[in-house]
């Protein structure tokens, strides 16, 4: 499965606008998208998701451009401290939670600090106030965060042109303008190159997730061009196809198990009730003590036991003992029914038997004499 994170949306936005930009990323590959709606300072006291609904397609839909599996998630921009205390709402809000630091302050707090994002989103277009060391980007990426790379920031730059180009005048101001707008857009491709090849650098290609970040149709691309498009920049294709299936399922399910489950370790499952066999039932209702024939084993079991051990429980070590055992041994081979089950008879014990009737019949012609 493909995976996009990124879809802009702004209450500017039209519903058609997005739906037809949903279609087409689903015309390209991509199975699950994620509605991104940016919320800058100051965060509203009561924090609600705006972003539109859409009613999933049937499986026996038929029609080609249908829509994606569609998420909700909100990114919060980072400036100060004071804001990281919003993100346990925002997280129940939304789908996922992601954050764009915007000083080396924030930066350092979302690597090593921050627990409720999945996701740190950078805009690559611009020169960051800080650099992208090994340490603190190995950090966050041992604890299971993904850095967003959006690949739309260098196709359309920070700004359409027509607005930077719409400073100008009319005559021949107007022109320099927009060239001045191409300018920016040149500066800003060149920041994204080189932001790209740096934080590649710093992560060794490890926990990049490749996003689109579109406003509209224009903004996406296919999965084999942007695998191309970030192998230039510097990121191996195998790496590149990583960041649009495998990393981004994993932040995908990591944020359904914090929200359907206790801590993110233990998820609950309802289990569905079955029907028990005629077998189970047997077993289930079956009492050992309750049936018939087994109390009437039991209590000449425990009456031979009682015999051979004594009423002490131990041994006896006088003659008694070996009639007493002699004769339970004859009543059990004569009578094999009473304990379940006939036990095998060595030689020798056949021969002590003997021997014990033997005694037993002289001691008793002796005395009857």
């Amino acid at each position: 499965m493909l995976y996009d994170l990124n879809i802009a949306w702004s209450p500017h936005t039209t519903a058609a606008e997005l739906e037809r930009t949903l279609r087409f990323s689903a015309s390209l590959g991509y199975d699950v998208v994620a509605v991104n709606h940016t919320i800058g300072a100051p965060i509203p006291a009561n924090i609600t998701n705006s972003l539109p609904e859409f009613e999933l397609p049937s499986s026996s839909s038929s029609s080609p451009a249908k829509l994606p599996t569609i998420l909700r998630r909100a990114t919060l921009v980072l400036s100060e401290t004071s804001q990281h205390q919003r993100l346990p709402q925002l997280a129940s809000a939304y789908d996922i939670v992601a954050v764009r630091p915007q000083t080396e302050e924030s930066f350092s707090a979302a690597c090593q600090n921050l627990n409720d994002i999945s996701l740190i989103s950078l805009d690559l277009t611009v020169r960051q106030p800080f650099s992208f060391r090994p340490k603190p980007c190995m950090f966050a990426v041992n604890r299971g965060l993904r850095f967003e790379v959006c690949y739309s920031q260098a196709l359309h730059g920070p700004a359409p042109a027509h607005v930077l180009a719409s400073k100008g005048s009319k005559d021949g101001g107007a022109a320099h303008a927009g060239n001045a707008g191409l300018g920016v857009d040149a500066r800003a491709r060149a920041a994204f190159i080189g932001n790209v090849s740096s934080l590649i650098r710093a992560t060794r290609g490890r926990g990049i997730v490749i996003s689109s970040e579109a406003r509209s149709v224009l903004g996406l691309r296919a999965p084999a061009d942007v695998v191309n498009l970030l192998h230039v920049w510097g990121l191996s294709a195998e790496r590149a196809s990583d960041g649009l299936g495998l990393l981004p399922r994993g932040v995908v399910v990591n944020e359904g198990l914090k929200r359907s489950g206790f801590r993110g370790v233990i998820d609950v499952v309802g289990v569905a009730d079955r029907e028990l066999t005629d077998v189970e039932m047997a077993g289930a209702s079956f009492d050992p003590q309750a049936a018939p024939g087994n109390a009437q084993r039991n209590k000449n079991n425990k009456h031979k036991n009682q015999e051979m051990n004594g009423p002490t429980g131990k041994k006896r070590k006088n003659g008694g003992d070996v009639e007493t055992s002699a004769a339970g041994d004859i009543n059990r081979n004569l009578n094999p029914g009473d304990d379940g089950e006939e036990q095998p008879m060595s030689k020798r014990q056949a021969k002590k038997m003997k021997a014990a009737l033997r005694k037993k019949q002289t001691e008793d012609g002796v005395i009857n004499a």
